[in-house]
C-alpha cells in the first residue's frame, strides 16, 4: 500500500484525516498466514503448474455450490470464452448480454466470433430484465448471459422461464458475485453453466483465476478438452478434435484460492461489517439511500460499494466527484463505462440512447472502496468527502 505523509495539516483542507489513514484503495485482499502457508507448501513441492492442488480446488468449489463439475481457468473472461466454445457458439450466432458491467467478461462473446446483443437493465438492481431480454430474441439467438451485477443476484426465475420457453442456453455470469443468495440458493447454481472470477476486487482472491461450474457432464468434458491437453498427450500432433486454449490455473493460484475458499464465510462476514458501517454513515445525510436489494434476494454480498447519484448529476459531475475523492487519496471509479458505448460496439452500430436505463445508471454510479481493512473512521471520511464533493459540483444534496 502506498504511504503518504500528512504531517503538515496546513496542507490539508476538509475533514480531519485520521492519522492512521493514507491512501484508501478500491480493494485490498484479505490475506492471512493461512494463505501464505498454503502457497509456501506448493512452492516447496515438485509441481507449480496445473496439478493436484488445482484439482482439489475444483472439487472443493463444486462442493461449495453443490454442483457436479468445476473447471479452473485463468480468468472469468477465459471461462466465458471456453463456455461458448464448449457449446459451439460462434460466427453467425447471437448471445444476449448486459452492457452494464464493471468487468469486460461479455467481450468474450465477440472474441469467439458471435454477435453480442445488449438488453437493458433494472434501474435499481442493475441486472437484466427478462422481458427486455425476450424482446431481443431472434432465430439467431443461442444463449443468454446474465450477470449478478456487483454481487446482486439477477431475477433468475424469470430468466429461466424465458430461456426454457425459447430453448436457449442460460449462462450465469457470477464474476462479480460470490456468496450472495437468490431465494435461499447460492449464486452460481442458476445457470446451465456459471462462471466466477477470482481477481480483485473479488472477496475470494487468488491473484488471477476463475472457475466454470455446471451439472452437464458433456459440457464439463468439452471444457476440459478445450482447456488443455494432458501431459501424456502433448507429444501427439493432433490430440483431439478441438484445439486446446492451454488455459490452466497454476497450483500456486489454486492453493491461494483453496485457502480463501476455506475462509470465505469469515471474509464475507468482515465485508458485511464494512457494509453496515457504510450504511450508517450514508444514512446520516439527507437524501442518501443505501444500495437496493430486491425482495427475492435472500443475501447480498457486494463486489464494491456502489452509490447512485440523482438525476441532477451529469456524467461529468460524477467524474468530478471521483477526481475530488482522488485528491483526498480515496480511490473511486465510475461504475461503469457501458460496453455498448465502447469503440468496438459503436463500430457495430450501437449508439447512446439504445439502452436508456443502462446509460442513466452508469452515468451516475460511483464505486467506493470496499474491503475488510476499512475502519469506521475511514468510511466516515469517504462518505463525508463524497458529500462535500457533490456540493462542490453544484448539485446540492447527494444521491437518489
Amino acid at each position: 500500500m502506498t504511504e503518504y505523509d500528512y504531517s503538515d495539516e496546513d496542507d490539508y483542507e476538509g475533514h480531519e484525516l485520521p492519522r492512521e489513514l493514507t491512501f484508501m484503495p478500491l480493494s485490498d485482499p484479505d490475506m492471512t498466514a493461512f494463505e501464505l502457508e498454503a502457497i509456501a507448501s506448493v512452492l516447496h513441492s515438485a509441481r507449480l503448474s496445473n496439478g493436484p492442488v488445482a484439482e482439489e480446488f475444483e472439487t472443493a468449489f463444486a462442493a461449495y455450490l453443490g454442483r457436479r463439475y468445476a473447471v479452473a481457468v485463468p480468468s472469468g473472461t477465459i471461462g466465458l470464452l471456453m463456455t461458448l466454445a464448449g457449446y459451439k457458439i460462434g460466427p453467425g450466432d447471437e448471445v444476449i448480454a448486459s452492457s452494464y458491467s464493471f468487468r469486460d467478461t461479455a467481450q468474450a462473446i465477440s472474441c469467439i466470433g458471435a454477435t453480442p446483443v445488449f438488453a437493458d437493465i433494472d434501474y435499481w438492481a442493475g441486472t437484466l430484465i427478462a422481458s427486455k431480454v425476450e424482446e431481443k430474441i431472434t432465430p439467431l439467438t443461442r444463449a443468454i448471459v446474465a450477470c449478478n451485477n456487483n454481487g446482486h443476484p439477477a431475477d433468475w426465475a424469470s430468466l429461466r422461464e424465458v430461456a426454457d420457453k425459447h430453448g436457449l442456453i442460460l449462462i450465469e455470469d457470477s464474476t462479480e458475485a460470490i456468496g450472495s443468495k437468490y431465494k435461499d440458493a447460492l449464486v452460481g447454481t442458476f445457470g446451465d453453466v456459471s462462471i466466477f472470477d477470482f481477481s480483485q476486487p473479488s472477496p475470494l482472491n487468488c491473484g488471477e483465476g476463475g472457475m466454470i461450474v455446471t451439472d452437464n457432464v458433456e459440457l464439463a468434458m468439452a471444457l476440459r478438452r478445450r482447456r488443455s491437453h494432458r501431459l501424456s498427450e502433448r507429444a501427439s500432433v493432433a490430440v483431439t478434435a478441438d484445439p486446446a486454449f492451454q488455459a490452466e490455473m497454476s497450483d500456486i493460484s489454486a492453493a491461494l484460492g483453496l485457502a480463501q475458499l476455506q475462509r470465505l464465510e469469515e471474509i464475507l462476514e468482515k465485508r458485511r461489517t464494512v457494509e453496515h458501517l457504510y450504511t450508517k454513515h450514508v444514512q446520516s445525510f439527507e437524501g442518501i439511500k443505501d444500495p437496493y436489494i430486491a425482495p427475492d434476494v435472500t443475501e447480498c454480498h457486494w463486489f464494491l460499494y456502489v452509490v447512485h447519484l440523482g438525476t441532477r448529476f451529469s456524467r461529468s459531475s460524477r467524474d468530478a466527484i471521483v477526481d475530488d475523492l482522488a485528491v483526498e487519496l480515496v480511490e473511486a471509479v465510475g461504475y461503469c463505462n457501458p460496453l455498448h458505448l465502447q469503440r468496438y460496439y459503436v463500430d457495430a452500430g450501437y449508439r447512446r440512447g439504445k439502452l436508456p436505463v443502462t446509460e442513466k445508471v452508469a452515468d451516475r454510479a460511483v464505486a467506493l472502496p470496499f474491503h475488510c481493512h476499512l475502519t469506521d473512521d475511514q468510511i466516515e471520511f469517504i462518505v463525508a468527502t463524497m458529500k462535500d464533493a457533490s456540493v462542490n459540483v453544484g448539485a446540492g444534496a447527494a444521491i437518489y
